[in-house]
């Protein structure tokens, strides 16, 4: 399993643009950015760094034990391959694709 990174979020926006495998169309749905850590089960919405909630995936405001690698600067380079960008609607965890497919 590969790792969160930006570019990885950059591409995955690229891959699902259009669906509501992205943050502008899920919300409308009322489906919010989050992360999951498939080895605990663990979810947390997206954050900013200050601990507000984003529109949109960012990693800034994860826990710390989520981050693989950071940059010089202290910010999120990575998180560990275990962690999986989705929504959350209603208190359930939705991947990327599970999102895609729910809504046309």
């Amino acid at each position: 399993m590969a790792s969160v990174t930006q570019k990885r979020l950059r591409r995955d926006n690229l891959a699902f643009a259009g669906t509501a495998g992205v943050s502008p169309v899920s919300r409308r749905a009322r489906f919010e950015p989050a992360f999951r850590d498939d080895a605990t089960g663990r979810v947390e919405l997206s954050r900013y760094a200050d601990g507000a909630v984003a529109p949109m995936h960012l990693m800034d405001g994860l826990p710390e034990e989520w981050v693989a690698d950071r940059d010089a600067g202290g910010c999120p380079r990575a998180l560990k391959p275990s962690i999986v960008a989705g929504f959350v609607r209603d208190g359930e965890f939705y991947t990327r694709e599970q999102a895609a497919c729910l809504l046309p």
